[in-house]
């Protein structure tokens, strides 16, 4: 495992094309030429020596924005050879799952001793994968799940989270949406060298609506590769069954932790034809676990949420919401006997 492969970098033209498709030049400038808030223009004049026009601006559908962004970079798939994987009996299924990347985020080392930055979070991720890579060594590995999403990007645009909370950032927004497109890639190639991958995107509500259009960027960028599919969807829960396992991915700020089993039971419709189920959250950044045992209606669930590796911001260390173990978490899945094994990369 873990071995070295090429990695694909955003040509200039595409880079272009994936941060600027949703803007319009001439409207910015004038914006800022007068002080106008550019993301709040929802219409303007256009004039003309023959026409004066009445044209929309930001607020589109977001269905819309799917449509435009994956007509923009579809052409630019690269295409990617089959790759002949070794059939091993007694196969597993491994979760590798970096929770809340916060790509954008920015804590000062002036503040304290846990400083981020977008080259931290980078090279985070891609060292804990290579971890977890290492850790699953030895484990017969048939299948792998890559969780994406989950507030990937630290805010939505212009400095701010999807409800417009003012975040402290490092770049800028559409520097932060290049950048972490090109980190899935390369996470992706990494993995797809050890198994197909499956890529299961959870909305979040840092980027509510740049991780859906990230998600989708990754879902065409891999449209002529096999061994990786995307699951990029808008729902709040995915699920995903594996031999007698049934998992469930959520961001974590939506339904209580206690109704969550009970939604599995009745929102994935497969809960019958499985043994052991589980629900990965996300959204605090630390530990929390529950167990559910055998009651009148379902049988076991386990439910609990993910270490991150994000640093510290101003916000956080102000309110102490600090010291938890930094990491990247991955799970090895047995298609009999559900997890057979826990891995974490903690950053020191």
């Amino acid at each position: 495992m873990g071995q070295k492969n090429k990695q694909y970098r955003l040509k200039s033209d595409e880079v272009k094309l994936v941060h600027e498709y949703r803007q319009n030049k001439d409207l910015r400038e004038e914006c800022e030429k007068h002080g106008i808030p550019f993301h709040n223009v929802a219409h303007y004049w256009h004039k003309s020596k023959k026409f004066s026009i009445m044209a929309k601006g930001q607020q589109q559908d977001p269905e819309a924005l799917k449509d435009e962004l994956v007509a923009l970079i579809k052409d630019y798939a690269p295409k990617y050879p089959d790759v002949k994987y070794p059939k091993n009996k007694d196969s597993n299924l491994l979760i590798i799952n970096p929770a809340d990347v916060h790509i954008g985020k920015y804590g000062s080392p002036a503040e304290h001793d846990d400083p981020y930055n977008i080259e931290i979070a980078r090279k985070r991720v891609i060292e804990g994968i290579q971890g977890i890579l290492n850790y699953a060594d030895g484990y017969n590995v048939d299948r792998i799940v890559f969780c994406i999403g989950n507030d990937i990007l630290h805010t939505d645009g212009h400095n701010k989270t999807t409800s417009g909370t003012p975040q402290s950032v490092d770049m800028e927004w559409h520097e932060h949406f290049t950048i972490a497109l090109e980190l899935y890639v390369e996470c992706v190639e990494m993995l797809i060298q050890i198994a197909p991958v499956d890529c299961i995107h959870s909305m979040s509500n840092h980027d509510y609506y740049s991780g859906f259009h990230l998600a989708h960027c990754l879902k065409s960028w891999y449209r002529n590769a096999k061994n990786v599919s995307v699951d990029a969807s808008p729902s709040h829960r995915k699920y995903y069954k594996y031999g007698n396992s049934l998992l469930g991915f959520s961001h974590g700020d939506g339904a209580k932790m206690v109704d969550l089993p009970l939604i599995m039971a009745n929102e994935s419709k497969i809960w019958d034809q499985t043994n052991h189920r589980y629900w990965f959250l996300h959204h605090v950044h630390h530990k929390i676990k529950q167990r559910w045992l055998d009651g009148k209606d379902f049988h076991g669930c386990s439910v609990e949420y993910m270490r991150s590796p994000s640093g510290t911001d101003s916000w956080h260390h102000r309110n102490g919401y600090q010291g938890s173990a930094k990491a990247i978490e991955g799970f090895v899945i047995s298609k009999e006997n559900g997890q057979i094994a826990r891995l974490n990369y903690i950053f020191t």
